[in-house]
């Protein structure tokens, strides 16, 4: 069986699915992905000079197959030792066709690289959109191995144009983002709150004696 892109997948299979899923019959009502921002943040402190800016640059344009942006403090904040016009990142937005072999090539061969994987959360932001934080940008097989140095993390988010967290979960599931389990998740969340009830309680008795 032939294998079908991204592109095709959102015009075929996917489609179909959403359509059952939630229940909407209009072809052009089913949410879809508007736009990918692939970012990376500059930190002064290990990823100063001119030499690793355009490293950078060159690694997210080999990865996203388009030329980054870099973006500059608008001004001076001396907490965070940045001063105006300071280059703070970097950044790509793709659209269309880029965007979606983007994401083929994200969930299909850079996220299964990815060592110890155990899934992404769930959550959304509350308005349709969903980011993922990869601390390694070396999984992207466009990427030689770098030296420990040159190593830095990545954002990405996937906006949609839905305002709703369901209807754009129900789309990123089905073309393949692979969440953590329901169970997992709710683990994960509960976990601070018990061993903090651990942590109480033993003052709780010291009290009553």
């Amino acid at each position: 069986m032939a294998y079908l892109s991204l592109h095709d997948r959102l015009r075929g299979p996917i489609a179909e699915a959403l359509k059952k899923d939630l229940k909407i019959t209009n072809l052009h009502a089913l949410p879809r992905i508007v736009k990918v921002v692939v970012n990376v943040g500059i930190n002064r402190s290990k990823m100063e000079g001119k030499e690793m800016h355009e490293y950078i640059g060159s690694c997210l344009a080999k990865i996203t197959g388009q030329k980054a942006v870099f973006t500059r403090a608008r001004k001076a904040i001396s907490n965070f030792k940045t001063r105006e016009n300071m280059v703070v990142g970097a950044m790509v937005t793709l659209h269309g066709r880029k965007m979606e072999e983007f994401l083929d090539r994200l969930l299909s061969y850079s996220i299964p690289r990815i060592r110890d994987f155990r899934g992404l959360p769930g959550k959304l932001d509350g308005h349709g959109s969903y980011s993922i934080g990869i601390r390694d940008h070396s999984i992207f097989p466009e990427i030689p191995p770098p030296d420990v140095k040159q190593m830095f993390g990545l954002q990405v988010l996937i906006a949609t144009n839905t305002r709703s967290d369901v209807h754009a979960r129900a789309l990123l599931k089905h073309i393949g983002m692979p969440f953590q389990p329901e169970r997992k998740q709710a683990e994960a969340k509960n976990a601070p709150v018990e061993e903090a009830k651990e942590s109480v309680a033993p003052s709780k008795k010291k009290r009553n004696t």
